[in-house]
């Protein structure tokens, strides 16, 4: 698992068996969509013997960059009374992975309709690990842009140091231009291990 999920309990005793099934169950939502920036669970009882349905509720809140937000809300209030929390919670998460399903092929169509913006390539010529943010150079214009360290691709941004090359996609924000969708091409030194991408060149008298 690579994100560290937020898993609660509310008016419910902590399980090893429930916590362990909601890990497992957040480990194959990262086989779905493996660049989840956060994942948040949270497991409550609200009544101890309802008239229908489960006395349980699950919800799950997740992000995915640039600034995606999935909720999901499970409390079943009709069918098998005292439904089980396992169900609850298989529930919930499979209704969370139809969402993930879905934001990812939205993802991937609009990036094979915008393949120039794919080449867009750039330097990190700063970077703030405490504030979460950092800047690029952008290899064709000559410019500089800033990111944050949500639009970074597969939880990558403490991999970033000043002279990473990245891909990225550029988007208006409230203060200007800045960079999404940002993607790991090589570390200095490194040649990256995909062979669909490949290396940024430096241009000559480039200053890091």
């Amino acid at each position: 698992m690579k994100i560290q999920p937020e898993i609660s309990y509310h008016n419910i005793d902590k399980n090893q068996a429930i916590d362990s099934l909601v890990r497992e169950k957040i480990g194959k939502l990262e086989q779905f969509c493996n660049y989840m920036n956060s994942c948040r669970v949270v497991i409550e009882k609200n009544h101890e013997h309802p008239k229908a349905g489960s006395p349980y509720r699950v919800r799950l809140d997740i992000t995915v960059p640039p600034g995606h937000e999935l909720a999901v809300d499970r409390s079943p209030d009709q069918g098998i009374q005292y439904e089980p929390l396992e169900s609850v919670i298989r529930d919930a998460f499979e209704a969370a992975r139809r969402q993930l399903v879905e934001l990812v092929e939205r993802q991937r169509q609009w990036d094979r309709n915008s393949p120039s913006q794919q080449q867009m390539v750039a330097i990190v010529t700063q970077i703030f690990p405490e504030e979460g943010y950092g800047f690029l150079r952008t290899v064709d214009e000559d410019r500089e842009i800033y990111f944050h360290k949500n639009s970074v691709l597969h939880n990558d941004f403490e991999r970033l140091t000043v002279g990473t090359g990245v891909r990225y996609v550029e988007e208006e924000g409230e203060k200007g231009p800045q960079a999404t969708t940002v993607q790991i091409v090589n570390k200095p030194g490194v040649r990256t291990d995909k062979a669909s991408e490949t290396e940024v060149e430096i241009p000559l008298g480039w200053n890091s």
